[in-house]
């Protein structure tokens, strides 16, 4: 029995952590043990996650699996996408260039600023009331 060969990216943004596993296939994607569709019900978000994919012409070259948790449904599709292009760097780093024009290399360093004392919010003061 032949090796499988698997390519792996660790992703990242807000308080997500996507790990993404890649192998050679026919283009399925589970997500949790769910179908891509199942777990990420809104297109324009589908559309973002598969960015790196479409880019580079793989779409129905890997099948990928990935374990995410942590966050919400925005941050854990931006987590996937970063795991799915630092897998796809690995599979081949002719495709860097490539993925740096369209910003999909860098990670998203915007996180929930922390809630300072005597405030409601990060920002948010409570009410002023003049009388």
């Amino acid at each position: 029995m032949a090796k499988q060969v698997m390519y792996r990216g660790t992703g990242r943004r807000k308080n997500a952590v996507a790990r993404v596993m890649m192998t050679p296939g026919t283009g399925k994607f589970m997500i949790n043990g769910r179908t891509f569709e199942q777990y990420i019900p809104s297109a324009a978000t589908r559309l973002d996650v598969s960015q790196p994919l479409d880019l580079t012409d793989n779409a129905q070259a890997f099948d990928i699996t990935v374990n995410v948790y942590g966050g919400g449904i925005t941050g854990q599709a931006g987590a996937i996408r970063l795991g799915i292009t630092r897998a796809l760097l690995e599979v081949n780093a002719d495709l860097r260039p490539k993925l740096k024009a369209a910003g999909l290399i860098t990670r998203d360093p915007r996180a929930t600023e922390r809630k300072k004392y005597g405030l409601k919010k990060a920002r948010r003061a409570p009410q002023f009331s003049k009388r």
